[in-house]
């Protein structure tokens, strides 16, 4: 975090945002979204791909279902340092002053425990399908607002596949796709309309993983217009809708001390010694 704080350039431009910047964001299609390349210091990217876990080293949550097949993880205090400060700066003051600005939505309010994001990492042959996500977060009551993603892979070449695909509100197809190249950072709004994802199985060599940071905010209360009942994420499926399971949800967001002393438990329970 200090490297960012103490980079001036960077600083000056969090805290400056062109009005043209924020109208290019607000007007954008098919929802509010926007593509920066090169936005974080070279150095510090560097610095989070070179410790980025590999797939054996991190106790990753495993998706393999029919809509995504992916690793993640939320657990900061289990990440490498300059990871786990690389997240904290992305739910600093003055990310969410810049987040603002950029946006249009006011009083922006982070996550701490990272729920659904912090880190993605995606094997050869997994994918994303395309979604709204979840548009709650229940345990503090707020509603999801925004999305910033930050792509950790170098030399990635267009025929691995993996584009961030955004679709149309009519669920028609993608209108945007978003090659995720090395430090390429994506910022969009969240709301009943806002499809998205990279359906198609990635390509890569094996070894090869498709990284991402991911970041989640939120506001309390909405617009009158983007209210709707609470869901977690919901895939298209042809064209039928079908939401994750409550059984995934719950294991995912789980910490890993609970899953701990729930084992520990279940094996005392069972006369078992603990191993």
């Amino acid at each position: 975090m200090d490297a960012l704080l103490k980079n001036e350039d960077f600083m000056r431009r969090l805290a400056n945002v062109p009005p043209s910047l924020a109208h290019e964001y607000q007007s954008a299609q098919p929802f509010a979204h926007t593509v920066f390349d090169d936005f974080f210091p070279a150095d510090v990217v560097d610095a989070v791909h070179a410790a980025f876990p590999n797939p054996k080293e991190l106790e990753w949550f495993k998706f393999d279902n029919s809509n995504e097949v992916k690793l993640a993880s939320s657990q900061a205090e289990r990440m490498p340092t300059v990871i786990r400060e690389f997240l904290y700066f992305l739910n600093s003051k003055p990310m969410l002053s810049y987040l603002e600005k950029l946006t249009g939505i006011e009083g922006l309010i982070p996550d701490p425990s990272f729920t659904g994001g912090g880190l993605h990492q995606i094997q050869q042959g997994g994918k994303l399908g395309v979604h709204i996500d979840f548009n709650k977060l229940e345990s503090n009551n707020l509603d999801r607002r925004l999305n910033l993603i930050v792509y950790m892979n170098k030399n990635w070449k267009e025929e691995y596949g993996g584009k961030f695909e955004l679709w149309d509100a009519e669920k028609k197809g993608c209108v945007k796709s978003v090659l995720p190249v090395f430090n390429r950072c994506v910022v969009f709004s969240t709301h009943e309309k806002s499809y998205h994802g990279h359906p198609h199985p990635l390509t890569c060599p094996e070894g090869e993983t498709r990284k991402s940071v991911a970041l989640y905010y939120y506001s309390n209360g909405r617009p009158e217009n983007e209210r709707g009942k609470g869901h977690s994420t919901v895939f298209l499926d042809g064209d039928s809708k079908e939401p994750i399971s409550l059984r995934e949800t719950v294991k995912y967001l789980t910490p890993p001390v609970v899953v701990d002393a729930g084992r520990w438990l279940m094996r005392t329970l069972a006369g078992k010694p603990k191993q």
